[in-house]
């Protein structure tokens, strides 16, 4: 029977690109961290965009017990994509830039503790976005103003200052604030909107471990409630961006129109001129952005 020899292992699917550490070093610390433990384990690498994912569909065919990203979020979207529908369960081992995911879930970033994490047993189920295309998400995807951030936010910045690349990136699209007229379609009901930014997010709490504060960017954002959260941000102003950081750090989500939000299984957002997209902090093309809740979508190893 195809998959038996397959059936008690893990296939760790490592990005060599993602963050700052040598990719030698990286699967030395992997195959002693597993071997410490016992568990048996392949260790495959990625080389281009699309690989982890078909990499996660054939872990699934051949039967593995459980399949680690070994990345960042952008890797982690793409190994959810091989699994979705799949009682395959996702394990995270942190090694991008933001670590987005793993922070919302309570994954260490630490790679020992993040590889006892993902040798356990104790898995929950983790809602996700699907793309038109067929690509899954497990954070956000959006257009606008966070897309030219990503976008701005090249590979040599984010090696030299890792997650303050988004940060330098944020400041410098923030000095010439796009206004775009998006129209969003949620749940079939339509509206019109001229906003820096709209993202739909399945997971809330953004992470930085240098930072003493927990920044939710919207209201009862839940990746177990199977819906989708549309969060538009529409500042005229740096000036009034600034004070929409405030509120939203404050988690005053109501009493400005400059904040919107709703939720919605299926939604479409289109923009007039088109705008640029993001899904799960990499760049993917102009508007429109279509995606729809997928309710529990995924099983997911966690502390």
């Amino acid at each position: 029977m195809p998959g038996q020899s397959y059936s008690g292992r893990t296939l760790i699917i490592l990005n060599p690109a993602a963050g700052q550490e040598d990719a030698a070093r990286t699967r030395r610390l992997l195959g002693g961290a597993f071997a410490a433990r016992g568990a048996a384990f392949d260790l495959v690498e990625t080389s281009a965009a699309g690989d982890a994912a078909e990499l996660a569909r054939q872990a699934v065919e051949l039967g593995y017990r459980a399949v680690a990203a070994a990345g960042g979020d952008g890797t982690i979207a793409e190994v959810i994509t091989g699994l979705a529908g799949s009682e395959v369960p996702l394990g995270i081992i942190p090694r991008g830039t933001g670590n987005q995911l793993a922070g919302n879930l309570g994954v260490p970033v630490n790679l020992e503790r993040a590889v006892e994490v993902v040798v356990g047993r104790r898995t929950i189920p983790l809602d996700l976005g699907q793309l038109e295309g067929g690509r899954y998400f497990a954070l956000m995807a959006g257009a606008g103003w966070d897309a030219q951030v990503m976008s701005a936010a090249t590979r040599p910045l984010k090696e030299r200052w890792g997650f303050g690349a988004y940060f330098y990136a944020g400041l410098r699209a923030s000095l010439s604030l796009p206004s775009t007229s998006f129209r969003i379609t949620a749940d079939g009901e339509e509206f019109e909107v001229r906003a820096a930014s709209v993202i739909v997010a399945n997971v809330g709490q953004l992470v930085y471990s240098l930072l003493p504060l927990e920044l939710r960017i919207g209201p009862g954002v839940s990746f177990h409630d199977g819906r989708l959260d549309v969060c538009v941000f529409a500042p005229r102003t740096i000036t009034g961006a600034a004070a929409i950081l405030w509120r939203v750090m404050r988690r005053r989500y109501v009493g400005d129109d400059r904040l919107i939000y709703l939720q919605a299984s299926e939604i479409r957002i289109d923009a007039d001129p088109p705008a640029l997209t993001q899904v799960d902090g990499d760049l993917a093309g102009p508007t429109p952005l279509i995606a729809r809740a997928v309710k529990a979508g995924v099983r997911v190893l966690v502390p």
